[in-house]
């Protein structure tokens, strides 16, 4: 099972409406994930496979200590989907 954190600015709406799309995602690919919302300071200390945000969060994370994945939208699904599924399918397969 790999661990997802998805994130906005203060880790209520935006960053909770992204988990629900990740979580659908994530059973549509049949991934088995743990999937948490938060705000950025939140995630920055985070032990998780994944970080899933918007450029404008993703630019003020360590990429080197943590695996980001940059959406263009927190709501749109198909835009979501877009975005994160090789990097699921990726850090899913590095977990096996």
């Amino acid at each position: 099972m790999i661990t997802i954190v998805t994130v906005c600015g203060n880790g209520i709406g935006s960053s909770l409406m992204l988990k629900m799309k990740i979580e659908e995602i994530c059973a549509e690919l049949g991934i088995p994930a743990q999937v948490e919302s938060s705000d950025f300071n939140g995630a920055k200390g985070s032990n998780c496979d994944l970080i899933v945000t918007i450029d404008e969060l993703a630019k003020q994370f360590d990429q080197t200590a943590q695996r980001v994945c940059v959406v263009r939208s927190y709501i749109n699904k198909k835009k979501i989907k877009a975005d994160v599924q090789e990097v699921l399918q990726e850090v899913a397969s590095n977990k096996k």
